[in-house]
């Protein structure tokens, strides 16, 4: 039991880091962070946050598919991930769109004090809602085979995958970030917010047409 119990804590820890990789998982943040001049502080709490809700959604499905069986669920997990992807180039659109108007109203009014709304809370919200409604597939199938282990056994493998969900995606928002921070262009200064809707919806179309 130690052996299947190691062996099924690393592939969902592998499971976990590797999915962590894909653009969808630190591109939209790093664009945000980059636009809204986020803190580090502040885009590691929301990525924190969304990424809670992705792995938790992940594993509530993993033990849906104890009870109602596994290959129902991957289905309905499948879809979810292919409607993630569709609610991403939404998101990036819209908040593209919004971004181009920002700066268009800014512009006009450069000399006046019209307010410009700032939707800094809802873009953060709305994260985590599109965070939430993409589990990660691939993790079923270990969750699922770690049942029969026992409760805490499970738990524990539940809890690795969590874990190094959120230790591979962390870094990698924060130092694309950083690097992000570094780029001084005159018109991303102004044309941020659109441009960073454009990215999260290029990351969209990728994650619908390749399935990553």
């Amino acid at each position: 039991m130690k052996l299947e119990f190691w062996a099924l804590a690393l592939a969902a820890a592998s499971v976990g880091a590797l999915h962590s990789l894909a653009p969808d998982h630190w591109v939209p943040f790093a664009a945000l962070a980059r636009a809204r001049r986020w803190s580090a502080g502040k885009t590691a709490r929301i990525t924190l946050a969304c990424g809670l809700g992705h792995v938790t959604v992940s594993a509530a499905l993993g033990a849906l598919a104890v009870v109602l069986g596994l290959g129902a669920l991957q289905i309905w997990g499948q879809r979810l991930e292919s409607v993630a992807g569709l609610l991403l180039i939404g998101f990036g659109l819209a908040y593209g769109i919004w971004g181009l108007r920002k700066a268009m109203r800014e512009k006009l009014h450069a000399h006046s004090h019209v307010a410009v709304d700032d939707p800094s809370r809802l873009t953060a919200w709305t994260l985590f809602l599109l965070f939430s409604a993409d589990p990660c597939v691939a993790v079923m199938p270990i969750l699922f085979a770690a049942a029969p282990l026992g409760v805490w056994p499970a738990i524990a493998v539940v809890l690795t995958y969590e874990l190094a969900t959120l230790a591979a995606m962390l870094p990698l928002v924060l130092f694309s970030r950083a690097g992000a921070a570094t780029l001084s262009w005159h018109w991303l200064e102004h044309y941020g917010d659109g441009a960073a809707g454009g990215v999260i919806a290029a990351v969209g179309v990728a994650v619908v047409l390749l399935g990553i």
